[in-house]
């Protein structure tokens, strides 16, 4: 039986919960429920990534283009959101969880702003794990705003447009402030990153499933993960010696080793 092995985990792991909606379609309810059940998924997937102790999590909860939704989706949405603030306020303060938020966090209704703020503020001292809400994210909605940012910095003097790289942008942008992606995980079928994490996920590794979020479990986290550590990272080199990856276990035949 396969093992996860704790000493060659990623360090940040970022996912793109879909399949919510059909989660709900399929069993006859309305989208709010499925919606609803994949904040339970969140919790566990939360708890799981906090226990084998990868330092960050980023979850794609709501997207720049989710706006454009039904307009009785997106006020469930805004509402659900409000909610799990304050029913995870306990856990994340248990587990020592620090709360981020990246997007364009000033689209949010003023409820949610302020809870979101403040849940972070009250988080803001822990270092055990980072949890990323990308709310109102695009990835190049990012990386306009960052470019935009830094055409400023021109403008008024603070930096020579010659001196901007590679280093002075990544550190532009939001969400590369817990590192680049290691792995990136998208349930519900679909194979694209839809615009998520762009620069930070140049290189990470791509793990697709067929489960719908609601139904993507602890146990579907470290099957993600064993596959993740049967891959070779080479960042665009050449190694010395390819050592082939060994053959994937049976799926649902991996557990955590902590």
């Amino acid at each position: 039986m396969g093992l996860v092995d704790v000493s060659r985990l990623p360090q940040h792991v970022a996912i793109i919960m879909d399949g919510n909606g059909r989660w709900a379609q399929a069993r006859g309810k309305p989208r709010t429920a499925g919606h609803e059940r994949g904040a339970d998924a969140v919790r566990d997937i939360m708890r799981a990534t906090r226990r084998l102790g990868i330092p960050a999590l980023t979850l794609y909860a709501f997207s720049e283009q989710n706006w454009d939704r039904p307009r009785g989706e997106v006020d469930a949405l805004v509402d659900l959101l409000c909610e799990h603030l304050v029913s995870e306020r306990d856990e994340l303060i248990d587990n020592e969880i620090r709360l981020s938020a990246i997007g364009r966090l000033h689209k949010l209704p003023s409820r949610a702003r302020e809870r979101l703020h403040s849940l972070m503020n009250e988080t803001a001292q822990y270092d055990g794990m980072t949890l990323t809400l990308a709310l109102s994210y695009g990835g190049r909605e990012e990386l306009v705003d960052a470019v935009r940012a830094l055409a400023h910095r021109v403008a008024d003097g603070t930096i020579d447009a010659d001196t901007i790289d590679e280093v002075t942008l990544a550190r532009q942008l939001p969400s590369m402030k817990v590192g680049p992606v290691d792995l990136l995980i998208r349930t519900g079928g679909e194979q694209r990153i839809s615009n998520f994490l762009l620069w930070g996920s140049a290189y990470a590794e791509l793990h697709f499933t067929e489960e719908l979020w609601p139904d993507f479990g602890v146990n579907s986290l470290y099957y993600a993960l064993g596959c993740y550590q049967k891959r070779e990272r080479r960042f665009g080199l050449v190694p010395d010696d390819c050592e082939p990856a060994e053959a994937l276990p049976p799926r649902g035949n991996l557990e955590h080793a902590v």
